[in-house]
Formats: C-alpha cells, sequence, structure tokens
C-alpha cells in the first residue's frame, strides 16, 4: 500500500489526507505545531492517523510521497531528509491535480494574485460555469477534488505552492506580476524567486496559455531569456497592443481569439492603477474561455473587491480610514500609496522580508505627513523615511496606531494601514491584523 505522509494539519494538510484516505493511500498527518480543533476532529471522522507538536522521523521517512504544507520551508531537517533518502515532497496542487478531470486556471504574482483570483471566479461563476476556487484562498483544492467536484477550478499560487510542484499544468496560467517578496526563502536571490514564479508555466504546451503583466521588468526579462510552449497573452497600461489587453484613453480593450472587448474604465467596480491590470488578466480568462461580452461587463461593474486589500473602513470626521493589511510587500505597499489622492499618515511595519524601502521614497515624499510604526523592529522604516516625514511614531499595538493616526489625522486626510511586512511580529496573520485595525476604527 502507498503511504502518504502530510507535513502540515492546516486547511491544505487536512484536505490531501482526505483524498488521500479516497484513493487508497496509507495516510499520516503531522504537524510541528497544535492541529487545530476542528481539523482533529475530522481526521478523527476520517479515520487518518495523526501527531501533532511533533514529527517522529520513523513514521515519516517510510513514506512512498510527501505532501508538504507550502509554510514549511525547505531547510528544515525532516525535509532535508525527505531529500535526501529521494522520497518525493510534493505541494497540494501536483497531489491533487492528477485526481481531477477540471480545467485549472493558476494564478500567481507577488501582488493582485487573491484580487485576480477572486475577479476570475466572479467572471466565471457569472456566467454559469460549475467552478471552485482554492489553492491559497478559500477551501482546499484536495478537499473539493475529494469531495465536490467541479469542472472548473480558479487556483491562487503562491511561489511555495509551485516550488512543489512537477507535473501539474493549468490550462491558463496568469502572472500578475513579480517584485522581490519572500526572499528569506529564496537565499535572498530576486532570480530564485523569479524562477519560482516562472513554474507555473513550466509543463505548458501550445494547447495553454500564459496571461502575463507586459509593463513588469522581471516578467519581460524572463520571457526575453527563457521559453515557455504556451502562447502568450500580454496586458498592459502603458502601451498598446495587436493581442491582449490594453488602455486606449479612458477604455480598456482586449483582443483575444479575434473578438473584441471594450469598456470603459469608468465603469468598472475596481478603482486604481493596478487593478485594472487585475481586470485586464481576468478579463483575458474570461475571453479565453468564450465568455460573452454582457455577462463580463456585467461582473466587472458589480464586484466587490477583496477583504483587506484597500478596504474603504470608515469616514469619521472627514478622515477616511482604508484596511490595506494584506499589502504584506514593498510593491504592494507602493500601489496603495500610489492610489491615495489626499495627505495620508500611513501605518507601516511588522517582519520585515528584506525588504528595500527606497522605491517608495517619491510617493512618500508626496504623499505622508506622518509615519506610525507598527512592529517590533522597525529601524529599517525609521532610517529610510526619518529625515523625509515630520513625524515618526512607533507602538506596539493596532489600538495604539489607530489611535495616535486619529490624532494626528486633519479633515480630508486618510489614514492608510499598508504594512508592507509580514504580521507574524504582533499578530496571527495579515487578517487578523485587518480585524484589529477595523475594530480600533469602529471603537473610536
Amino acid at each position: 500500500m502507498k503511504r502518504l505522509v502530510i507535513l502540515g494539519g492546516g486547511e491544505s494538510g487536512v484536505g490531501t489526507a482526505i483524498l488521500g484516505k479516497k484513493e487508497g493511500f496509507d495516510v499520516f498527518v503531522s504537524d510541528m505545531g497544535k492541529i487545530k480543533t476542528v481539523y482533529q476532529e475530522v481526521l478523527n471522522q476520517y479515520g487518518i492517523a495523526w501527531e501533532d507538536q511533533q514529527h517522529t522521523e520513523e513514521k515519516i521517512v517510510n513514506a512512498t510521497v510527501v505532501m508538504k504544507s507550502p509554510g514549511i520551508p525547505d531547510k528544515v531537517e525532516i525535509v532535508k531528509k525527505l531529500h535526501s533518502q529521494g522520497i518525493p515532497v510534493i505541494s497540494e496542487i501536483e497531489f491533487a491535480a492528477p485526481y481531477t478531470k477540471a480545467v485549472t486556471i493558476g494564478i500567481t504574482g507577488s501582488n493582485g494574485k487573491t484580487t485576480t483570483t477572486m475577479l476570475t471566479y466572479h467572471l466565471l461563476k457569472s456566467a454559469g460555469l460549475q467552478v471552485g476556487l482554492a489553492g491559497n484562498i478559500g477551501k482546499s483544492f484536495a478537499w473539493q477534488v475529494a469531495e465536490a467536484e467541479h469542472d472548473f477550478y480558479v487556483l491562487e499560487l503562491s511561489s511555495f505552492q509551485l516550488d512543489g510542484i512537477v507535473k501539474y499544468k493549468p490550462h491558463i496560467a496568469v502572472l500578475t506580476n513579480i517584485s522581490p517578496d519572500h526572499l528569506d526563502r529564496y537565499e535572498y536571490k530576486y532570480e530564485n524567486y523569479i524562477n519560482s514564479k516562472f513554474r507555473i508555466t513550466m509543463n505548458q504546451t501550445e494547447q495553454d496559455f500564459l496571461i502575463y503583466d507586459a509593463d513588469d521588468e522581471a516578467s519581460a526579462e524572463w520571457l526575453q531569456h527563457n521559453k515557455t510552449n504556451a502562447q502568450l497573452i500580454p496586458f498592459s497600461i502603458s502601451k498598446t497592443l495587436e493581442k491582449g489587453a490594453y488602455l486606449n484613453k479612458n477604455t480598456m480593450e482586449v483582443n483575444i481569439n479575434e473578438e473584441e472587448f471594450i469598456m470603459e474604465t469608468e465603469y468598472i467596480a475596481l478603482e486604481g492603477k493596478h487593478n485594472m491590470k487585475n481586470a485586464m488578466a481576468a478579463t483575458s480568462v474570461a475571453k479565453l474561455m468564450q465568455i460573452r461580452n454582457a455577462t463580463i461587463r456585467e461582473s466587472l461593474s458589480n464586484f466587490q473587491g477583496v477583504e483587506h486589500r484597500l478596504e474603504k473602513v470608515l469616514k469619521i470626521q472627514n478622515v477616511q480610514y482604508i484596511n490595506d493589511s494584506k499589502a504584506t510587500n514593498v510593491n504592494a505597499t507602493f500601489f496603495a500609496l500610489d492610489s491615495m489622492n489626499a495627505t495620508t499618515v500611513w501605518i507601516v511595519g511588522g517582519v520585515d522580508k528584506g525588504n528595500d524601502y527606497s522605491e517608495l521614497m517619491p510617493l512618500v515624499r508626496e504623499k505622508v505627513k506622518a509615519i506610525v510604526c507598527l512592529g517590533i523592529d522597525n529601524t529599517k522604516i525609521i532610517e529610510a523615511f526619518g529625515n523625509v516625514v515630520d513625524l515618526v511614531i512607533e507602538v506596539d499595538n493596532m489600538y495604539d496606531a489607530v489611535n495616535m493616526s486619529a490624532h494626528i489625522a486633519e479633515k480630508g486626510e486618510i489614514v492608510l494601514l499598508s504594512p508592507a511586512c509580514a504580521s507574524f511580529d504582533l499578530f496571527e496573520n495579515y487578517e487578523d491584523r485587518g480585524n484589529q485595525f477595523k475594530r480600533a476604527v469602529k471603537g473610536l
């Protein structure tokens, strides 16, 4: 009997365990941390063996195949041991893909991937397709393959999930953009991270498609020096393209399959330049899937956006509070500051992943009057901007961050939470950070 060992008992781990059990594997789940009670109950219900707060080596190294949760780095001892013994260590996506006949749309990128994934899902669902949403978002892909089969899946894929693929290929791949992120996991080499993102296209054939940002330097350079078999579909907000999606003054134009889609940008629900790119990428998918123009138009105009991404929380005494907790890297914060149309008090900080803040300098000079640092170590932020803004304050909790910002902000101004960092020093995750911000704002 083939033995499937799963490292990590979270959503993707438990989903993989259920699918593995269904497909006749001897399954064992091992987690160095604590497995949440709700997941323990599911594993027990399916009669799946598990352990937490330890990795028992002899129960792991006898595996036929190991599925590793994306949060576990390759440099962990048990993973190094598995590699040295030649035992395949793969991601949930790689494990589950062979067990479904569904067409998958894989979406990756440093920024914009969640919004693009949600919008693509919204477009396909509105068109009446039987579609699932999974990957880095929503219910585990493997779990859905085991229990609720769909004809299509829209998968949000992180670089860590792509590191664990061998044969998996999406029929349509979307690469929203690439900017330095998670470099701590890639030996601080940007090219390693770029190569990781492009794994999304490595198994694609001439029948498949790669949608990419033609304005993105890293993507353009990789495509110049490397080959993909996929048909390329570019999008751009700065140049006119014969094929793909581009801006023509105030209209978005998409030319795919010799059929044109045109829509005035003022009717697109999402605001800001970066969201125009997300809309172009999602619309390109919809056109490849031959969804009717009227359906696309309606979906783009009624899409609600994503929580914790430039989410308008409240206006209090004519000060707008915006939750952009999902901005966990510099590039995401660049888009946030770029779309601010008034003087801004900026709440920033957290776990630095090797950030270079210099690209934010022009925007900070132009728009930011005060910085509230919310992290355990704020040295780099203070060094970068201490001489640029009039006021820099350090706090160690969200309540103080919001209250200080409320004191500083004047009528007509904005308080923006856009941390540019991971959240694990003071919060469980970026959702927890965003929710605490919203609670603090509502308590003003």
